[in-house]
């Protein structure tokens, strides 16, 4: 139960009660990421219910839609997106994006991507409906999944950080957790949204095997604003194929 306290704590702005961080507890709180994803798809589709029922336009319902995983994850993921958009757009060696990624300024490429990702995110919510909405809050559950076992499984491009805490104290069983997590995902998706949720898993493997090029390539690894790019880059991705493939297709 802490270590559910403290992914939420670390990852999520719902309130959550006070408890000390210690190797033991820190050791499950990515067994526990998916969940904070979970808690996010809940609240996705009860508004994107609500605000369908009382039939909001078009855009007030994707401007709502899209703000909402910012105000429950207290915006985390979209900072690490941000600052590893300054870093790549730097065109500098690894060692000058790593202190890119540290530094708490805000470049140019950061609001320039910020802009287009918030911009490409409202327009794909503008097209989603009743069949593609299930789908879609399933996409914060599974980034989270991939994530997770991208910083048990990832070399780290650092010594330190958050990340690296939470990935030196998980050992091989946490691993197996998220692995398990994935299969029950994977399959419920296919029995629940049959096409859709495959569109969905294919699309998360992809964006995932090119997160690991990305991060090993440019970077040496991961790090903390890597994976909160990450969730943002497949939560985006998994949207515009679901979508895309429900007009294409119906």
């Amino acid at each position: 139960m802490r270590a559910l306290i403290i992914a939420f704590s670390m990852y999520s702005k719902v309130p959550m009660p006070h408890v000390p961080w210690n190797d033991r507890d820190m050791k499950y709180a990515m067994c526990f990421f998916p969940a904070v994803g979970a808690g996010l798809g809940a609240c996705f589709w009860l508004l994107f219910l609500l605000l369908s029922g009382l039939k909001f336009p078009d855009f007030a319902r994707a401007a709502l839609l899209t703000a909402l995983p910012v105000l429950y994850t207290g915006g985390i993921h979209l900072d690490g997106f941000l600052d590893t958009q300054d870093a790549i757009h730097s065109y500098g060696d690894r060692e000058r994006r790593l202190q890119i990624l540290k530094d708490p300024h805000v470049g140019a490429f950061a609001v320039i991507y910020g802009i287009v990702y918030v911009l490409v995110s409202a327009a794909l919510f503008s097209m989603a409906d009743e069949k593609t909405a299930g789908p879609i809050a399933c996409t914060f559950v599974y980034s989270r999944i991939l994530s997770a076992i991208a910083v048990v499984r990832f070399p780290k491009a650092k010594k330190d950080g958050t990340l690296r805490t939470f990935s030196d104290r998980a050992g091989g069983h946490v691993l197996c957790v998220l692995a398990g997590e994935l299969a029950v995902f994977a399959a419920a998706s296919l029995f629940l949204f049959e096409a859709a949720g495959a569109v969905l898993l294919v699309t998360g493997l992809l964006v995932f095997a090119w997160y690991h090029h990305l991060a090993v390539k440019t970077f040496g690894g991961t790090t903390g604003d890597l994976a909160g790019y990450f969730v943002c880059e497949a939560q985006l991705w998994m949207l515009a194929a679901l979508v895309m493939a429900q007009r294409v297709f119906g």
